[in-house]
């Protein structure tokens, strides 16, 4: 080699180390900036949102307006800064109502080391399915289409819906204020089906009423018109807060059906008007905080909320029954709880740990003008909602068209 040659190199490699320098110096800036921002640093440029749900199939629109709510809330909080100087990515995985799929999808989010919350498997079976699995695998899950279940036992997953529980001890507490005697139940005979229908039985035995009975329907039902008839005299029939509480609404209208149509929060969906008509007129359902479509101004509304249904409106329109016009928002708010409670508890624990987010998730007190739900945040045995976030709504039908009435307050 030439001493020419060899100054050349040698001048090369001052330069490479230089820009390498310069090049590091910005990095650390950059992180620098994002932790000051923050006030503390995630230790990564990106913390993964897994989100497991029927993105096809018969209840895609669940699983579509759960992903529609948390990319509007990713965003938002993403625009504040994201989480530890970190952003939130969301990753979306569809189970088409494939428990196997289900599976397949916590197994892959629990081996990755960049998510930091899971949200999902929707619906109950799925969930247990995918328990073991979230829990092993240390991944803060939470589970805003859970409504059966007990969470207490859990140290890495929430529920963030309200539990059957609580919607039963509403609605029962309704009927018998209005002197219902009775009540039965046409569910299908998975784990929620089985689960709600022993706590309706329970509770209504405890409130004095008759409990009527449980018929299990089928996935391949074309009607439920049989099992409606079987419960002809019950004072009230509670339906599922799946695609069957749509029969079962449709079948109380063409048997002429006299008593009340009840359920949980999924009887808010407006397939239920859709399939049942007229007849859903006075349906009730129990619900977390829900003043949509409703009458009142929207003045009216937690501000948390209508932020985030108004962002919902402007970037995905909303769903509209071709049939009865009845309208709800393509957003699933709980949904959007599980980042904004994610991202306050790893702020106040600093730290994207997960021992240490949950830590901080046991005791985060979120307030409910702030949440995108409209309830507040304040887990107790790894509930996010307590009876006073849970409402009894009415659909009724008027010269306006479909809107919903809270009732009992």
């Amino acid at each position: 080699m030439t001493v020419t040659k060899g100054r050349k190199l040698v001048a090369l490699a001052g330069a490479a180390l230089l820009l390498a320098a310069c090049a590091s110096k910005e990095e650390r800036a950059g992180v620098e900036q994002a932790t000051s921002a923050a006030g503390w640093s995630a230790g990564m440029p990106v913390v993964k949102v897994g989100l497991i749900g029927p993105m096809t199939g018969a209840l895609a629109v669940a699983g579509i307006s759960m992903e529609n709510s948390v990319r509007v809330e990713i965003d938002r909080l993403n625009a504040e800064g994201g989480v530890g100087g970190a952003k939130l990515d969301l990753v979306v995985r569809d189970t088409a109502l494939d428990p196997a799929k289900a599976v397949q999808a916590a197994n892959e989010f629990a081996g990755d080391n960049s998510v930091g919350l899971v949200i999902g498997p929707a619906l109950s079976a799925f969930y247990n399915a995918a328990k073991p699995i979230l829990e092993n695998g240390k991944k803060v899950n939470c589970q805003p289409m859970v409504a059966t279940g007990d969470f207490s036992t859990a140290k890495y997953g929430y529920r963030a819906q309200d539990p059957v529980s609580l919607d039963v001890q509403k609605i029962i507490e309704h009927l018998k204020a209005e002197g219902v005697g009775s009540i039965g139940v046409v569910y299908e005979g998975d784990d929620a089906g089985k689960g709600t229908a022993a706590e309706v039985e329970k509770q209504a035995k405890a409130a004095g009423l008759t409990f009527a009975g449980f018929e299990h329907t089928r996935t391949d039902d074309q009607s439920h018109r049989a099992y409606v008839e079987n419960l002809a005299d019950a004072g009230a029939i509670w339906i599922s807060n799946s695609a069957g509480g749509a029969k079962t609404m449709a079948a109380a209208a063409e048997t002429g059906y006299k008593g009340l149509i009840v359920g949980g929060s999924g009887a808010r969906n407006i397939s239920f008007v859709e399939a049942a008509g007229d007849a859903a007129d006075g349906a009730l359902f129990s619900a977390t905080y829900y003043p949509y479509p409703g009458k009142e101004s929207r003045d009216t509304w937690k501000p948390g909320y209508r932020k985030h249904i108004e962002e919902i409106e402007k970037r995905f329109g909303k769903n509209t029954g071709p049939k009865t016009g009845a309208e709800s928002p393509k957003a699933a708010e709980i949904a959007a709880d599980c980042v904004l409670a994610y991202v306050k508890a790893a702020d106040q624990a600093k730290s994207v740990d997960p021992d240490k987010v949950v830590t901080a998730l046991d005791s985060i007190e979120i307030s409910d003008q702030e949440t995108p739900s409209g309830n507040s945040i304040s887990p107790d045995k790894h509930e996010f909602f307590a009876l006073d976030d849970i409402h009894v709504y009415q659909w009724k039908k008027d010269a306006d068209g479909w809107h919903t009435v809270e009732v009992g307050k």
